[in-house]
């Protein structure tokens, strides 16, 4: 076999892409966003969130999703859950805590609905699967059993 004749064939591994999310937490209940598009989840629930983009951090790029989506600024907490992989390992979804700022109201810019949601109405909505785990481990920080973690509060 004459090696000098083969091509050499490789793949680049990229980074994960990080997708994050806020549990926007406002006097025990959770704001919960309705997906207005695209067709195959419309009408499902999220967490509002995105890509972080190069050169951001996690909670840099959440609190300007949270900006752009809801038109709030929002003081990032610590993480709520564990990673979520997303497109079969390519993603994943990381979901942290948030705070509402400065008196802030969140607005449906990119969502059908909002819809603020206490323990009872959690499973109320149709949730996105990725959602789920997440959601499962809201109630201790909607009724105040955990509090604390790091707070970073970020301009968009």
């Amino acid at each position: 076999m004459d090696l000098a004749r083969l091509t050499a064939v490789y793949t680049e591994r990229s980074a994960t892409l990080v997708i994050v999310g806020a549990a926007i937490i406002d006097e025990g209940r959770v704001l919960a966003c309705e997906r207005s598009e695209p067709p195959e989840t419309a009408g499902r629930w999220e967490f509002p969130g995105g890509k972080v983009e190069s050169g951001e951090d996690e909670a840099t790029a959440l609190a300007r999703e949270c900006f752009e989506e809801l038109g709030v600024q929002v003081m990032v907490n610590h993480r709520v859950g564990d990673d979520i992989p997303l497109g079969n390992g390519r993603a994943l979804l990381r979901v942290y805590s948030a705070k509402l700022l400065n008196g802030d109201r969140p607005k449906a810019l990119e969502h059908a609905e909002l819809r603020w949601l206490s323990i009872d109405e959690l499973h109320s909505v149709d949730w996105l699967p990725a959602d789920a785990p997440i959601v499962a481990a809201l109630p201790p920080l909607l009724d105040g059993r955990l509090a604390g973690g790091s707070q970073r509060i970020i301009e968009p």
